[in-house]
């Protein structure tokens, strides 16, 4: 079996895999979500401290599989360093105590591997793979651990993040993803006419994201509301839904333009992975895309969209099998 360790932003998490059959054996997490929604967002240091008092809990609940692990593997990069370097030291620890092989581990891989959680993976060709989080936004030309060419980036804010930020200008509390997307139900997503970024004229034709024109047109329209006295329940719904939709609509275009210039995909595999990915919003628009470019959809089950060890693990296993091991 195989330990896995994510402490890579707000959420504590150790799993146990089983190296042959891909079975997730044992998966815990700790989240922090209450302690830094008192902030708006999340403090480096408060997580920090956070991971150092949750890992070890969670960690003495792995105790009866100790003696059957193979290698402990640790998210290592992108993330807080802050954060990372808590993980990444019980890991390094756990390796020398039990002398077993130490694994570094990408998050993001993770997220591309959280399709494959209790299944063998399936890279028979080439996945086109959206990848929206709190932290990035990124459609990546996937084959693997080792072969991914991110083909477009956001230039400024991710596509979580401006969810995030749009809840705490309305005061909704945080993280503002699942806030927003219940509150949209209520709203008319055509109510607030909100400009789709990069969608004029030459801009159309680049392919690369930014939210921070429609997160600033939000502020603007929410401020408005708040001089008029009109910042009722109701049209606190309607910003809800109509920023969704041209969030989303955002992804949708950008996304689209790659599949119009690019064949490499057409007929074969997209995916949509990351925190953002549970939003059945997103879900909804995006199968009518991939229908429409006769793709097969593929989404990370609900449970293993946020960072979890499970996913980390599951890139562990491939890293394992291909003897890519680190010093300690």
């Amino acid at each position: 079996m195989i330990l896995s360790i994510e402490s890579s932003c707000d959420d504590s998490a150790i799993a146990i895999s089983d190296i042959q059959t891909c079975s997730l054996i044992f998966h815990k997490k700790i989240s922090q979500e209450l302690k830094h929604s008192y902030h708006g967002g999340v403090v480096p240091e408060l997580a920090s401290r956070l991971h150092i008092q949750a890992l070890p809990k969670i960690l003495s609940e792995c105790e009866p599989y100790f003696d059957k692990l193979k290698a402990v593997c640790v998210t290592t990069e992108p993330g807080l360093n802050i954060t990372l370097t808590q993980g990444i030291m019980m890991a390094k620890a756990i390796s020398i105590s039990l002398g077993i092989k130490y694994i570094k581990t990408n998050h993001l891989s993770g997220h591309i591997y959280s399709l494959f959680i209790n299944n063998p993976t399936s890279f028979d060709s080439n996945i086109c793979v959206l990848l929206i989080s709190g932290g990035h936004t990124q459609i990546i030309n996937a084959n693997g651990y080792k072969n991914n060419e991110i083909l477009a980036n956001t230039s400024d804010d991710s596509f979580g993040e401006s969810f995030d930020k749009v809840a705490r200008m309305l005061d909704l509390g945080y993280p503002g993803g699942a806030i927003i997307e219940q509150l949209a139900k209520k709203g008319d997503e055509r109510f607030f006419n909100f400009p789709i970024p990069l969608s004029k004229n030459k801009q159309n034709a680049k392919l690369e994201f930014s939210f921070s024109g429609l997160k600033n047109a939000v502020r603007l329209q929410i401020q408005e509301l708040k001089d008029n006295n009109q910042l009722t329940h109701e049209n606190i719904y309607n910003i809800c839904a109509s920023f969704q939709r041209v969030g989303v609509e955002h992804l949708y275009q950008k996304t689209k333009l790659l599949l119009q210039t690019n064949n490499t995909f057409r007929g074969k595999k997209f995916a949509i992975v990351g925190g953002a990915s549970a939003n059945l919003y997103v879900r909804e628009k995006f199968s009518a895309l991939c229908k429409e470019y006769d793709m097969e959809i593929m989404f990370a089950p609900l449970e293993y969209c946020s960072d979890n060890a499970a996913m980390i693990g599951r890139v562990g296993i491939e890293q394992y099998k291909d003897g890519d091991f680190s010093d300690v």
